[in-house]
C-alpha cells in the first residue's frame, strides 16, 4: 500500500468528483482513477459510489476515511518523535526567533544565560512568527522566542504552549520628519507583530483613515521604508532606539498607540534532552 493513495482517497472524499480531485493531486484523471481502484483492491472492499455524481463514500469508506486521516498525521508525527529520541543526549539547541529578535535581542540574551546553563552549540533559524510556530509543532527546534501581547495570549498561548517571559519591549508608531501623517507601512499577514497590532488597533487605524501603501513582514525593511519617510510604522523600541534617540524618527499618535508586548520562550511541550531541559530551567530562573 502506498502512502500516497491515502491522499488521494482523501482528496476524493472532499469532493466527490474525480477531476478536481485528479486536479488537486496533479495527476491525470485517469491515473487518478486507477490509485483510487488500488487503494480498493488492497483493503478488498469498495470506498466509493461511482454510480452517483459527485461520487459518494459507500460505508466502508465512511469507516475508512477517519482512519486515513490518523495514519496520515501519525506518520507526520514519526520524524518529530524520532528526533525526540535522537536528542534524549544531544547537546544541540534547536531555537527558532522571528527576524527582529534575532537580530535585536537574542544574541544579547543567550549570552546572559551563559553563566547559568552549560555551554553548546545552538542553531538558530530567523523566520516570520508563522514559520515558526510551523517548526515547532513539527519538533524541529525545541524552542521559539517571539514577541506577544502583554496583555493578551498568543496564538501560541491560545494553544497551550508552555512559554515564560524573557524580556518586554513597545511596539511604537513612528515615522520620519516630512513622512506622509496618513500613509501606513504595514506588516504582511505572516508576521507576528502585525497580529499584535491588528488585534489591538484594527478598527480605530481604519477608522482613522491611515492608507496601507506598503506591507512587508520583516520589520527591519519596514523601518527602512520609515526612514525614508514613506510612511508611518509600527516597529519594536528595540529595534529603532537609536533611530529615536538622534531625531530621525519620532513617535506619532496618541499615547494609546504604543502597545506594550512581552518577549516571550516557548518550548516544545514534550520531553527535551537534558541540556535543553537545563536551558530551559536558566531562562525560566
Amino acid at each position: 500500500m502506498n502512502l500516497s493513495w491515502l491522499e488521494d482517497f482523501l482528496a476524493l472524499a472532499a469532493s466527490g468528483n474525480f477531476s478536481r480531485a485528479a486536479e488537486e493531486r496533479n495527476m491525470t484523471q485517469p491515473a487518478f482513477s486507477r490509485r483510487i481502484r488500488a487503494l480498493e483492491e488492497w483493503l478488498g472492499v469498495d470506498l466509493f459510489d461511482r454510480s452517483s455524481q459527485p461520487a459518494r463514500l459507500t460505508p466502508a469508506g465512511d469507516w475508512f476515511r477517519p482512519q486515513a486521516e490518523e495514519l496520515l498525521a501519525r506518520v507526520a508525527r514519526l520524524p518529530g518523535e524520532a528526533r525526540a529520541v535522537s536528542e534524549a543526549n544531544a547537546a544541540t539547541l534547536r531555537l527558532a526567533a522571528t527576524h527582529a529578535l534575532s537580530f535585536s535581542f537574542v544574541p544579547g540574551w543567550l549570552q546572559s544565560l551563559e553563566a547559568h546553563t552549560a555551554r553548546g552549540p545552538i542553531r538558530l533559524v530567523s523566520d516570520v512568527l508563522e514559520r515558526c510556530e510551523a517548526l515547532l509543532a513539527q519538533r524541529q527546534v525545541q524552542f521559539v522566542v517571539a514577541h506577544a501581547p502583554a496583555a493578551g495570549r498568543g496564538e501560541l498561548d491560545a494553544q497551550g504552549v508552555p512559554s515564560v517571559a524573557i524580556g518586554a519591549d513597545m511596539l511604537l508608531p513612528v515615522h520620519a520628519p516630512g513622512a506622509p501623517e496618513r500613509a501606513l507601512l504595514g506588516f504582511s499577514d505572516e508576521s507576528g507583530l502585525g497580529r499584535i497590532v491588528r488585534q489591538t488597533l484594527g478598527p480605530e487605524l481604519a477608522a482613522a483613515g491611515l492608507l496601507p501603501v506598503f506591507t512587508a513582514h520583516l520589520a527591519s525593511v519596514l523601518k527602512s521604508m520609515a526612514l525614508e519617510a514613506r510612511g508611518l510604522a509600527w516597529l519594536p523600541h528595540s529595534l529603532v532606539r537609536e533611530e529615536l534617540e538622534k531625531g530621525r524618527l519620532r513617535i506619532a499618535g496618541p499615547g494609546h498607540w504604543q502597545i506594550a508586548v512581552e518577549i516571550r520562550l516557548y518550548r516544545d511541550p514534550g520531553p527535551l534532552g537534558a541540556y535543553a531541559e537545563a536551558f530551559w530551567q536558566a531562562a525560566a530562573a
